[in-house]
């Protein structure tokens, strides 16, 4: 969705193009004219479409839907008419009064006064109709007229809108103003001129089929006096026929001396396509003689837009009537998203309007050439004359004499100035610096913005979202200054700013944003409208975006572009258009952030003075120039910037170490390279008079006298080159063969560079002493090394390097030194150089033989070398100048490894006392040609599975030098282990794959290598069965992070990363393994489920058969009863929630961090780091936690973790597993507080005395603190082992009451017990406490001893109690475990059904791409009613000619005639059609085979068979009435029952095409994809893919997909291979069938070849062929079975070949049974002599299925093999789940109202609410059944459960019982009873149980959306019907069909000419006596004529 442009948005993120827009347009203002232009030709295409959330300034939000809006202009106060409300509004949109218009009780079908009388009246809401403001002479008043009490109008106070003025309580008929149906429009204009003698309403409404009738289109009405409102004694627009000129109105207005009217009804002359017209009047007029209407045109080539949506008349500059029009949906009234604005002037208006009055007033309608060009319209007694000449001009408003009303066949044509895909609906036009901008609302909620260029040529600006999804009012209104314009949509009004430049910040923003109000003012440098830049008027002061050639200033050249920091020079900038100043004014230039300076200008020449050397900001690190800004300013505002560059020739050398020279020299900057003094300069010479210069020749100065500048070379200039580069960053290596010149241009990325950076430049030429030295090329260097680049440590050698240009050092050279840089230390060796004799240029420098070393313990190292001169000055070099210096010990532990090197090191293994790798001239003792015996070190892992499969790593020494030695010499345990190539390390690991074993076993690993001995491995490795017990816990979150413990067996199996856990398809990671248990942390999981655990040891699989892990729904937390703790914790937090008994391990954990450390510390970094910078300490931040206790589901306790005092929380969570809580995030969002610890203070002061306690009293202990955190339930305090009852505690005191008596010490040893207070995780001890006295004992000793003699009894009894249940209950157990034993077995059954299933689901394969093809295969017309019209019939009358003798034939036509003509009689034909049906014997299926030739026959004359269908419906309801109505259409009973479904298939047969056939299409290919995935049973239908139960395949079978090559003949007779893909259970006909669909995919079915007429011939090899059938004789008899022959059967193998071949009739083939050729699908054998055979597929009928062969030995096996089938239904879910898209895509299409709705269905449901209406029927259910019963139950459930009667596709019987289902569905989603399922419901009302309600609301939204539709779709139904006859009704068989309809006459002669006999009416049209006439014609029948 596009919305307003906004600056901010143009470089922020605009379209989502990322930030690199910004650069490129910020760049475009900043840069040369040439890129500027570039960057605008690609950005503004863009700017259109680009988002804007720019909210409105305000709004006014009602309740109440919005319907008019109007401004008073005089006080700019704003009105609003709503439903049943009015308001009145400021100009900011505060409410300032409103008003009630409704509800009223009313009825459309009553005049007002509404009484008891009315027994139809009900709260009806009023919308508003007309908001107009009263005439100026009846000054405050406010018209309103609403929907209620037949449109009526009252007058209401401008300042109090509640106030009426005016309104009649008794109207009369002429005072019916406003249409009383909300849908049709109405709209007026009041008039006040002097010429009047009173104001005038002028009005136009649509045609209204309810309430009085005769209401004009078009009426003038008085607005003053008791009467107001009537428009008796004035003008009305008189029509013939109210319902044939249906005008929609869209607006009037007035213009001078007239009034306009602007509509749009369907044109009754020409084609009847909707067209647009403005008629005109003339206000005195009160006869209408002056009413003229002509038609608008707006096009754009063959797109017409025709429907007028909103206009807008602009009086500015010549009055013109903007119109926003859309192009229709196909003849209706309904407007497409296509709409466009075109422009009319009216001048050219009234210019066709005049024509048309001259050529109706005096050349009778006719042009020159005799073309009508004008007429009378309205069917009015009148008509175009030859008047005088000037009776245009003599009666310029016509009179009695003129002919009217008059419209015009000539359209006033214009071209769309824009065109939308988006449906307009609100237009207004404003004018800023005399350009016309076009302000546009349209359906979805958006204010586009237009610029008007002309009248035919537009640019929509800007787009901004008002209210998404609701339609932009008609009334889009300017406030009086025109900044803001009010915006009304469905419920809101939005007051939006008309422009905002202020938003945009630059030029380039405010350019971009082409707001034509808006432009920049240079130099006040601010975005604003042009009257508000102070000189505007003046040249490049103001720009404008759409002026030609218009841009920001801009630099667009810099003179000199760069300057070293070490020099001072001035710089000229070019800059076009610069502004003129006036006298004493000056621009200033400003270098960065350094003061300005004045600036010279001269012409376009900008100079400026740059900065000191001092005043240059240094570079950044790692660069070598630094980028400042270069401002050319006017008082402080910035009128353009570009960049300067100031290089440091220092740092271009110290950026490149290995080669300074170079680096110097080939840079972009002017640096020369000093030669003697190994230094970067830019000066242009050298003290030492030794210089190699730059690549490039100076530019601001001439060479020295003795150099002469090159000719060539140098590189061009390139205009517009502002700024040299940035971003500088040269790495260390200098490519030798193309050198850099430098980085890319950041500032000027549009151009190229000026010259080829990796181009090598020739710099010397023979004449030196005559050129200058310049280039890279000409630097001293060291170009490579001669000989070897290896070098062997310990072994001296000597290194040879190769350099050039080294004669330019003509001094006394010093020393030359060879320098290897070996670690972190410098080896200098000494050099010599020598001239090399072939190549005088080049030198040999020869280094001191030396040995060498390095300390890392790798193989290689490689070592850079460079020459030296002097003691610092480094010669460049090659970054290639390296050796390799290398240790043959390293690594090459063993005589294997070190003999397998590379033989280019002469590495050998030498002998002595102490043997090793070394370098071959090293080697002082003997060297060793054999190697050691191999041995075996260790192995891992010591066991694995009995499959196999994983990786045994064998470690030890002398394991082959090559992998060939030992590819096939490995075993573990006896069995064979694969070595794998890429892990096999010479000599010392073997990484090898165990075989499977049959069973457990254990032994050796052993390694043989070559003829040496094997080595075996001390360590054992054994195979052994892992196998699963048990898990805990056995539920978890569905979050997952449950630690999950599953014990077993011999788990240890294999090596830790072989072993993988998941719970059902979820990863469970593995953390820990032992060998009787294992430990995993689970993922998270999709849903909740229980699922089985299983554990793959490599790729053995074992899963845990007895129990499942249960995914329970995540925890959540609702409360907790604390928010507070002191720092040292345990306080005990009560958590509230659900489902926390699934977190296995709840925490509760506080994140903290010392307060002189925290984050509020860091952040305390400057802002220019901040960004930036990442801070480089260690983290201070911990993470303290306390595990919770759970209680129980709902309730956990969680204590406080400690955190050290003084710390600062930043986070307190609660750890639920995976989930992460935060504590704020529960309850009230309080967030969690840690408080000081509290204190208090020791019971004495001297803690060594005792506290002397009085019994009786309590103990009082002060503190502070006390209550920060913690509450008196939660303190406890004991003296001893006794408690201590804690009674009152506040901040500062604790009072609590000791046991009565002295209570022992805890401490034992007869010390005195110690007073402990413990408050959370704080334990106090504060003294200890001593008893004043102590009390006698209230229980005598007597009474003790009684006691404990009563209690040994009870403890006697209760035992003896507790040996007898024991005794029981252990026999409960034993019979426990039985049942146990049971359900188990039971659980693994259906354990393992439910995983094959959910395998099965898990593998679904995506369908869209299967589901393509050359199109969808619609069926023609003709078939499509043949289907429909005669289901089920052999012979259709379509399809057959007239059945008459020859000679008889031309008298059968003519009394055919005669009785076609009698069918268009329509009392004959209800007589007929009653007369047949009362008749015993005319059966249900005559009646309707007689309806579908009734349809064949009056298909011609669609209008007159929907006429008579209409009567025979009402006269069926007047029978329903009676009875029950809701069994009305329920069933085809009748005649006109299936008429209606006949005409309801006619009307939707292009919907069909058009939109419900593709859906459709798709649903039946996915379901036919679905079920050939699995197997069908071809005796019985049944599948294992289906939606149907009954059709389910209930069994367990084992089948493999295989894919078959299939070799059919091309359209060229090619042979071409295909790929089918087939099941090896399908029969022969199957696989055929599945061939052909897939050879055919997308052909018509009746185009294909018959299965039955091809063979199937497999193929393997050249003379292998074999025909393959569903019957022969190799087919399997069991008893009185047979079976179906199958690919198993045949054992075709995966890849097999196979071809199609056309059947072989006569040549039979050896060995096949004659009888048998063409018996594929031969159906059930009889019982005969032979006993009679059946035919089985894949399950016998009526019998249990067989258990395998395999499965019979095992009892457990075979129980198992015996599934409930119910375990099966989890198929149905699967295969609904894989359709449901394709389903909810149909119904979708069926129901969906967003797309206009078929107009017969919006027809025939209008006529059921009249019918309804009229027999009084107020159920709305019963409509909602009627509905249902007509169109879903009549036509879509025929079409679901038959896709062949509109497809050419076959539906076998799998397919039609999934259709069946999908069909029933849509009956019950159409219901209106609630739909109840419970478990014995059956599986497929189950099945959609869940989407069925969501259908529902869709039917219910489908019905509700039509009635509200808008009325007036009889006349679109008739013009629909009138096509309908003339485009098919060529396809009828007419004359067969009447034919066949007199056969039924002839049956029922008597009767149905005694009925036309007996009806009166039928006597006075000789109805029988033209009937026996045809009876006489066809027959020959003897009559009574």
């Amino acid at each position: 969705m596009r919305g307003k442009l906004t600056c901010d948005r143009i470089f922020k993120n605009p379209s989502g193009r990322g930030s690199d827009r910004y650069s490129a347009v910020k760049a475009a203002a900043m840069r040369a004219t040439a890129v500027a232009v570039l960057l605008a030709s690609w950005w503004l295409p863009w700017l259109p479409a680009l988002p804007s959330s720019h909210p409105a300034s305000s709004s006014f939000q009602s309740e109440s839907a919005l319907n008019h809006l109007l401004l008073d202009p005089s006080t700019g106060h704003l009105y609003v008419g709503a439903v049943d409300h009015l308001f009145h509004l400021s100009g900011a949109l505060e409410l300032l009064s409103r008003g009630e218009t409704g509800p009223r009780m009313d009825s459309p079908d009553c005049l007002p006064p509404i009484n008891q009388e009315c027994q139809q009246a009900t709260d009806t809401s009023s919308h508003n109709k007309l908001l107009l403001l009263g005439a100026p002479r009846e000054e405050g008043s406010l018209i309103v007229c609403g929907t209620v009490f037949q449109g009526i109008c009252e007058k209401r106070s401008l300042g109090n809108v509640s106030v009426v003025l005016y309104r009649t309580e008794n109207p009369v008929d002429t005072q019916y103003v406003a249409a009383n149906d909300p849908r049709v429009s109405t709209v007026g204009v009041v008039v006040e001129q002097e010429e009047l003698e009173e104001p005038l309403l002028f009005v136009g409404r649509g045609y209204t089929s309810k309430g009085p009738g005769g209401v004009p289109p078009i009426t003038t009405r008085h607005l003053g006096g008791h009467n107001a409102f009537t428009h008796e004694d004035l003008g009305k627009l008189v029509v013939g026929s109210y319902s044939e000129y249906n005008n929609h109105f869209v607006a009037a207005f007035q213009a001078g001396s007239h009034v306009y009217f602007v509509f749009f009804r369907r044109d009754r002359r020409a084609k009847r396509e909707y067209r647009t017209y403005v008629s005109r009047l003339c206000v005195d007029d009160r006869s209408y003689y002056s009413y003229i209407e002509v038609p608008l045109r707006c096009a754009a080539g063959d797109k017409a837009y025709n429907l007028a949506q909103a206009t807008f008349l602009s009086t500015e500059e010549g009055a013109t009537l903007y119109v926003v029009m859309a192009a229709g949906q196909a003849s209706t009234p309904a407007p497409t998203r296509d709409t466009a604005l075109c422009a009319f002037p009216l001048a050219e208006l009234d210019g066709a309007i005049v024509h048309a009055q001259e050529r109706c007033y005096v050349a009778e309608g006719r042009s020159e050439g005799g073309v009508e060009e004008a007429y009378i319209e309205y069917e009015v007694n009148s008509q175009c004359a030859r008047l005088t000449q000037d009776s245009v001009i003599s009666y310029p408003c016509g009179y009695e004499h003129t002919p009217s009303p008059i419209a015009s066949s000539v359209p006033v044509e214009a071209t769309p100035a824009i065109t939308m895909e988006t449906q307009l609906s609100a237009v207004t036009v404003t004018t800023e610096a005399g350009h016309t901008i076009v302000l546009l609302g349209d359906s979805q909620g958006q204010l586009h913005k237009v610029f008007l260029q002309s009248h035919s040529r537009g640019e929509v600006y800007s787009s901004e979202t008002v209210e998404p999804g609701s339609p932009v009012s008609a009334d889009l209104l300017l406030d009086n200054a025109g900044e803001h314009i009010y915006v009304m949509t469905a419920f809101k009004v939005s007051r939006v700013p008309v422009s905002s430049c202020g938003q945009c910040t630059d030029c380039g923003s405010c350019l971009a944003f082409r707001d034509p109000h808006c432009g920049w003012c240079v130099l006040q440098g601010s975005c604003t409208r042009k009257a508000e830049c102070e000189r505007f008027e003046q040249a490049n002061h103001w720009l404008w975006s759409y002026r030609q050639g218009e841009e920001c200033v801009t630099v667009q050249g810099v003179s000199p572009a760069n300057r070293s920091r070490e020099e001072q020079t001035e710089v000229t900038l070019t800059v076009h258009q610069l502004p003129s100043l006036g006298t004493g004014e000056s621009f200033s230039c400003v270098f960065g952030t350094l003061p300005g300076q004045p600036a010279a200008v001269t012409g376009t020449k900008v100079t400026c003075q740059s900065p000191l050397p001092e005043q240059v900001p240094p570079s950044d690190p790692g660069k070598d120039h630094v980028v400042v800004s270069l401002s050319l300013k006017f008082n402080g505002v910035v009128v353009a910037v570009t960049e300067f560059i100031f290089y440091d020739c220092g740092a271009v050398s110290a950026l490149g170490a290995t080669a300074p020279c170079r680096r110097c020299v080939s840079s972009d900057w002017e640096c020369n390279w000093c030669l003697l003094d190994h230094s970067c300069t830019h000066q242009e010479s050298c003290p030492a008079h030794l210089i190699i210069y730059n690549r490039k020749p100076p530019i601001r100065s001439q060479l020295p006298p003795s150099a002469v500048p090159p000719t060539t070379g140098s590189p061009a200039s390139v205009p517009g080159r502002a700024t040299p580069p940035v971003g500088f960053g040269f790495s260390d290596w200098i490519d030798w063969e193309e050198v850099s010149y430098g980085p890319s241009f950041s500032l000027a990325e549009e151009a190229s560079l000026l010259f080829d950076p990796w181009e090598t430049v020739a710099l010397k030429s023979e004449e030196q002493s005559l050129q200058p030295i310049r280039g890279p090329d000409s630097c001293p260097c060291i170009s490579g090394i001669l000989g070897s680049l290896l070098v062997p440590v310990g072994f001296e050698t000597q290194l040879i390097l190769e350099g050039k240009n080294l004669d330019l050092f003509e001094d006394a050279a010093p020393d030359y030194h060879c320098v290897l840089e070996i670690g972190e230390l410098s080896q200098h060796l000494p050099a010599q150089l020598n001239r090399n004799p072939q190549d005088p240029a080049s030198y040999h420098i020869t280094c001191q033989t030396q040995q060498y070393r390095y300390l890392v313990p790798v193989p290689e190292y490689t070592v850079p070398v460079y020459l030296q001169r002097g003691s610092s000055h480094r010669i460049d070099s090659h970054p290639d100048v390296n050796v390799t210096l290398y240790n043959c010990s390293v690594g090459q532990s063993d005589c294997s490894r070190c003999k397998a090197g590379e033989p280019r090191y002469s590495c050998v293994w030498c002998g002595g006392e102490q043997p090793g790798c070394v370098y071959q001239g090293s080697c002082r003792g003997e060297v060793v040609e054999s190697c050691p015996d191999p041995v075996v070190h260790s192995i891992e892992p010591m066991a694995g599975p009995l499959e196999g499969n994983i990786a045994l790593t064998i470690m030890g020494s002398n394991l082959g030098q090559r992998f060939e030695e030992i590819e096939l010499t490995v075993s573990a345990a006896g069995l064979s282990c694969k070595p794998d190539r890429n892990r096999y390390q010479i000599s010392v690991r073997i990484v090898c794959t165990v075989s499977p074993s049959p069973g457990d076993a254990s032994g050796p690993v052993r390694v043989i290598v070559g003829d040496r001995e094997p080595a075996v491995s001390a360590q054992l490795f054994t195979y052994q069965n892992p196998e699963l017990t048990s898990i805990f816990p056995d539920k978890g979150p569905v979050a997952g992070g449950t630690s999950l413990t599953i014990n077993g067996i011999k788990l240890k199996t294999g090596q830790p990363s072989d072993i993988t856990a998941f719970v059902g398809h979820v990863p469970c990671e593995v953390v820990e393994v032992e060998d009787n248990f294992l430990m995993c942390c689970t993922a998270p999981a999709n849903q909740m489920e229980a699922l089985p655990v299983r554990v793959l040891f490599g790729q053995a699989e074992r899963t845990l058969g007895n129990a499942v892990f249960n995914f329970k729904e995540n925890p959540a937390i609702a409360k907790t009863n604390a928010s507070k703790s002191f720092y040292s914790g345990g306080r005990v937090i009560e958590v509230s929630g659900r489902n926390l008994d699934v977190v296995q391990n709840p925490l509760l954990q506080v994140c903290a961090e010392p307060a002189e450390g925290g984050w509020r510390q860091r952040r305390g970094l400057g802002q220019s780091q901040g960004r930036h910078q990442h801070s480089t300490e260690k983290s201070t931040l911990k993470e303290f936690s306390e595990v919770c206790v759970v209680r129980s589901s709902e309730v956990m306790e969680c204590p406080s973790p400690r955190v050290p005092a003084g710390w600062v929380v930043s986070e307190v969570l609660f750890i639920l597993d995976n989930l992460r809580v935060p504590f704020s995030s529960v309850g009230t969002g309080e967030g969690f507080l840690y408080q000081p610890d509290p204190v208090l203070k020791s019971l004495t002061e001297d803690m060594e005395q005792p506290y002397h306690f009085k019994p009786g009293s309590v103990i009082m202990v002060e503190g502070t603190g006390l209550t920060l955190a913690m509450t008196r339930a939660e303190v406890s305090a004991r003296v001893g082992d006794g408690n201590c009852a804690v009674k009152t505690l506040d901040d500062v005191h604790l009072y609590c009451e000791p046991p009565p008596t002295q209570p022992a010490s805890l401490e034992g040893g007869g010390v005195l017990p110690q007073f402990i207070v413990q408050m959370g995780g704080l334990q106090f001890k504060l003294g200890r406490v001593q008893y004043d006295s102590a009390e006698p004992s209230l229980f005598p000793l007597g009474a003790q001893m009684g006691l404990a003699v009563g209690a040994a009894l009870v403890v006697l009894v209760v035992l003896v109690i507790v040996f007898m249940y024991r005794r029981k209950s252990k026999q409960a157990v034993r019979d426990y475990k039985k049942v146990l034993v049971q359900l188990e077995n039971l659980e693994i059954n259906v354990g393992d059904q439910c995983r094959k299933e959910f395998t099965d689901l898990m593998t679904e394969m995506d369908l869209t791409s299967d589901l393509g093809g050359p199109g969808i295969p619609f069926l023609d017309y003709r078939s499509y009613a043949e289907r429909v019209f005669f289901p089920g019939h052999r012979e259709c009358p379509l399809r057959k000619g007239l059945d008459v003798p020859e000679s008889r034939r031309q008298t059968v036509e003519q009394g055919l005639e005669q009785l076609a003509k009698l069918l268009n009689s329509k009392l004959f034909l209800i007589k007929f059609i009653h007369t047949l049906e009362m008749q015993p014997g005319f059966s249900q299926r005559d009646r309707g085979y007689v309806a579908s030739l009734l349809t064949m026959a009056l298909h011609g004359k669609m209008e007159y068979l929907t006429d008579i269908m209409k009567t025979l419906l009402g006269d069926l309801v007047e029978q329903y009435v009676a009875k029950n109505p809701k069994l009305m259409l329920r069933r085809t009973e009748t005649v006109v029952e299936k008429l209606l479904s006949n005409w309801m298939s006619i009307c939707l047969y292009s919907f069909l095409r058009d939109t419900a056939g593709e859906p459709l299409y798709m649903l039946y290919r996915a379901i036919k994809y679905q079920v050939d995935k699995g197997p069908v049973d071809a005796v019985s239908g049944k599948a294992k893919r289906t939606l149907n139960d009954s059709h389910l395949l209930r069994e367990d079978l084992e089948y493999r997909a295989l894919t078959l090559t299939v070799l059919m003949k091309g359209s060229g007779g090619e042979i071409q291979p295909c790929p089918v893909r087939v099941l090896d259970t399908d029969t022969i006909t199957q696989v055929k069938e599945k061939i052909l669909d897939q050879v055919h995919k997308g052909v018509p079915f009746s185009q294909r070849t018959s299965a039955s007429n091809l063979d199937l011939e497999w193929r393997s090899g050249v003379a292998g062929h074999l025909t393959l059938s569903d019957d022969d004789v190799t087919a399997v008899v069991e008893g009185r079975w047979k079976r179906i022959n199958t690919l198993q059967h045949y054992k075709v193998t995966d890849c097999a070949t196979v071809a199609l071949i056309p059947r072989m009739h006569n040549n039979i083939q050896q060995g096949q049974n004659p009888a048998y050729l063409n018996s594929e699908k031969t159906a059930m054998l009889e019982d005969g002599e032979e006993g009679g055979l059946k035919l089985w597929h894949l399950v016998k009928s009526a019998e249990e299925p067989e258990v395998p062969k395999h499965r019979k030995s095992s009892l457990r096996e075979r129980e198992r093999a015996k599934a409930v089938p119910e375990i099966f239904l989890t198929r149905l879910l699967s295969m609904k789940g894989t359709l449901q898209k394709f389903v909810d895509d149909v119904f979708q299409a069926i129901l969906n109202t967003s797309r206009p709705v078929p107009i017969a269905v919006r027809y025939f449901f209008d006529f059921l609410d009249e019918v309804a209406e009229k027999h009084g029927i107020e159920d709305k259910e019963t409509v909602h059944i009627w509905k249902t019963n007509s169109l879903p139950l009549r036509f879509w459930v025929n079409i679901l459960k038959n896709p062949q009667f509109i497809l050419d596709v076959q539906v076998p019987s799998s397919v039609d019982a999934i259709l069946s289902v999908i069909a029933q569905t849509f009956i019950d989603s159409c219901t209106t009873s609630e739909h109840k399922v419970g478990r014995d419901s059956p599986v497929n009302k189950l099945l959609y149980a869940r989407e069925i309600p969501r259908y529902k609301n869709l039917v219910e939204k489908y019905y509700s959306d039509i009635h509200q539709t808008v009325s007036g779709c009889y006349q679109e139904m008739n013009s629909t019907l009138t096509e309908l006859s003339g485009n098919c009704a060529s396809e009828m068989n007419s004359i067969v069909a009447l034919h066949e309809l007199y056969k039924y006459i002839n049956k029922y002669y008597d009767e149905v000419i005694m009925a036309l006999e007996d009806d009166p009416s039928a006597q006075k049209m000789q109805l029988a006596y033209r009937l026996q006439q045809v009876a006489a014609l066809v027959e020959n029948k003897v009559t009574d004529l």
